[in-house]
């Protein structure tokens, strides 16, 4: 997996084996290595490649586009997530992914917030979570 996110993250990115090795401090040669599965990066230079992408570690070496619910999409950016997909009910309910609920903390008896935008999509967000955005939006206000 790590060699094959390796790839498609650098292919993404417009960037050559020489760029990308310049930047996490190793030789090309390495890099091809790495690329191949010939060879693997210590934690260091794998924190490197992560953060010239923008990815977790976690998705770098774990992320498995074929065995996940992920349509076949690339590694997402860090804190940003692909859950996979969901069948909308005859009533219009959707089952929140697990991973998801955990990740975000949402429980049984939460209030979930739906926002929209045409054209643009849909958006849920906890009930806490925007009393807290408006909060902060009405502190910045009245300090102005």
């Amino acid at each position: 997996m790590f060699k094959d996110n390796l790839v498609e993250l650098r292919k993404l990115h417009n960037m050559s084996q020489e760029e990308l090795a310049e930047k996490i401090g190793v030789s090309r040669q390495t890099l091809s290595k790495y690329e191949t599965g010939e060879s693997l990066p210590d934690i260091e230079k794998c924190s490197n490649i992560a953060n010239v992408f923008a990815v977790s570690i976690d998705d770098l070496l774990n992320y498995d586009k074929e065995k996940t619910e992920n349509m076949g999409l690339v590694v997402p950016p860090k804190g940003k997530y692909i859950f996979g997909m969901v069948k909308v009910g005859d009533k219009g309910q959707i089952v929140i992914p697990a991973k998801a609920r955990k990740v975000f903390d949402i429980n049984p008896g939460d209030n979930l917030i739906v926002l929209g935008s045409e054209g643009e999509g849909i958006a849920i967000i906890k009930e806490k979570g925007l009393l807290d955005i408006i909060k902060s939006a009405r502190n910045a206000t009245n300090k102005a």
